[in-house]
């Protein structure tokens, strides 16, 4: 089991602390995130009644993990809204040819809150989109929406000069 600390890319941000865990058991893959501290500076999404895949969930409070192979150019990105809410893309490249990775029909999400405390966990098998023994790199990050509205960038590192998701070089974890 891997901990993870996600760091705001720029002022201002909400007073809160993103950590988490990433587990690899064989085929199954775990993340879970913990966003704690001042919440009511956080716009959190009310809990869906029957949570789907939906496009744009970064446009809100959104937690967020990209996975990629070594030396490949393609990669996968989660979204996970604290909503329930949920999509998996595919790239085939850096930002290119963005594509809904419909191998991954379902997500189980568990959301808890409470005032000073949001959890996401997400639990998925990897045979749903590659070979499970393949090494991957993890990126892992969130979309954060203040309470004004304001959107701020965490992730695990930010190697460039504006917040970027996509940029292989923030993959630093190697499971």
């Amino acid at each position: 089991m891997t901990a993870f600390t996600l760091q705001p890319f720029a002022s201002p941000h909400p007073d809160i602390t993103i950590s988490g865990t990433l587990d690899r058991n064989g085929e199954q893959l775990a993340i879970a995130y913990t966003v704690s501290g001042h919440l009511e500076q956080v716009r959190i999404p009310s809990p869906s009644l029957s949570p789907t895949r939906q496009y744009n969930l970064w446009e809100a409070t959104c937690l967020e993990f990209f996975l990629g192979l070594p030396n490949q150019p393609h990669y996968w990105e989660f979204n996970l809204s604290p909503a329930g809410d949920w999509n998996v893309f595919h790239l085939e490249d850096y930002r290119q040819n963005l594509r809904e990775a419909l191998a991954v029909d379902a997500v189980s999400l568990q959301v808890a809150s409470d005032a000073s405390r949001l959890t996401l966990s997400l639990r998925f098998n990897l045979a749903d989109l590659m070979a499970p023994s393949q090494p991957l790199e993890v990126g892992i990050c969130a979309v954060i929406q203040s309470a004004q509205g304001q959107l701020s960038y965490w992730a695990l590192t930010h190697p460039g000069s504006e917040a970027d998701f996509h940029r292989r070089e923030s993959f630093i974890l190697q499971i």
